[in-house]
């Protein structure tokens, strides 16, 4: 509860007598910090501070119409290339004094459906949603709300949804084009379930791409889907080394497939990259560490958070907003690749 001194509830009133500035003022402080002078804010930071007070949401809801919160409904949160963008995504709302609320639906398409409508249901201003392949229910729901959302780590091929996103194909065929460059001819790739996923569908699609160009194609063997996790990069790899030829390079959905295909790689005494050429997609902070540091895709992601915040802040003021923002992504060569040892000296 919100308690003076004297014990009393404190006010709004309370707030801007002690600050000694209007109740406007206080308002426009505590749901645009941005908008009121850094020394008057921080007078009525310590006014509240010092009362205690704490506004009432539900009432500034309905009075504004506006909970000044925003949504993020992703995959999983067991990821730390997904807190990356959460984290750059909630910074660029907190300075515009909206609050960001996250939830996990786990790869489970009626789970995101349930959540992003209890998001709906408890005033949400606007939705963060991750990939551009969603059940229809989705975004049938927030049409019919009028509810402003943004699509992210993808691109809408079609142009009827705004998003903010990468080339997923591009980056598959960039990796794909690395390896082929240093000389390897036999490929495997460990991808990470395409169902309802089409950053992973995408990804698989411009390897292939890349290798058909060459006259190279992968081998159902030589292909697995895995989990995004640890033990499915090692499960993954003992997979396709079963299939013959044995691959000499191979590409990993992203990075946490990766790591775990060299760690069961070590564990079966194959040599990175003399025997195996590998591969990933994300450039997480712990590629660069594991051993041999990896060769991967990076993708700015807290860029990404930024532009989906700002996205939607335009909207949400009425301003204009792009409809489509592709960010580039990099090749970042580590020492997890080299030429074939067969390759012609």
């Amino acid at each position: 509860m919100n308690r003076g001194s004297s014990g009393k509830t404190a006010k709004l009133s309370d707030v801007a007598e002690l600050a000694r500035v209007s109740a406007a003022t206080v308002s426009r402080a505590l749901t645009c910090p941005g908008k009121v002078k850094p020394a008057t804010a921080a007078r009525i930071r310590q006014a509240v501070q010092a009362l205690g007070y704490v506004a009432h949401g539900a009432a500034r809801a309905l009075a504004s119409r506006r909970t000044n919160t925003i949504g993020a409904v992703i995959p999983t949160l067991d990821n730390a290339i997904f807190a990356n963008t959460a984290h750059a995504l909630q910074k660029t709302l907190d300075e515009a004094g909206y609050t960001l609320i996250i939830a996990s639906h786990e790869f489970d398409a009626e789970v995101e459906v349930r959540l992003t409508r209890a998001l709906v249901e408890r005033g949400v201003d606007g939705l963060v949603l991750l990939g551009a392949t969603h059940h229809p229910n989705v975004l049938r729901l927030l049409d019919t709300q009028q509810i402003p959302y943004v699509l992210t780590w993808a691109l809408d091929a079609a142009g009827r949804h705004p998003c903010v996103g990468f080339d997923n194909r591009a980056a598959g065929t960039r990796i794909a084009r690395h390896l082929l460059e240093l000389g390897h001819r036999e490929f495997a790739m460990i991808s990470g379930v395409t169902a309802g996923n089409e950053r992973a569908s995408e990804r698989l699609d411009g390897v292939r791409q890349a290798l058909a160009a060459r006259g190279i194609a992968l081998t159902p063997g030589h292909v697995v889907e895995k989990p995004y996790t640890l033990s499915g990069g090692r499960e993954g790899l003992r997979e396709v080394l079963r299939a013959a030829p044995r691959p000499t390079a191979l590409v990993c959905g992203n990075d946490v497939l990766a790591i775990g295909a060299l760690a069961e790689c070590q564990a079966q005494g194959l040599a990175v990259p003399r025997e195996m050429s590998v591969t990933g997609f994300d450039d997480l902070e712990m590629a660069s560490v594991v051993m041999p540091p990896l060769t991967t895709v990076h993708f700015p992601t807290a860029e990404l958070g930024s532009y989906a915040g700002q996205n939607l802040l335009a909207r949400l003021a009425g301003r204009p907003f792009a409809m489509r923002t592709e960010l580039a992504v990099e090749l970042v060569v580590r020492a997890s690749t080299a030429p074939p040892a067969n390759a012609a000296k």
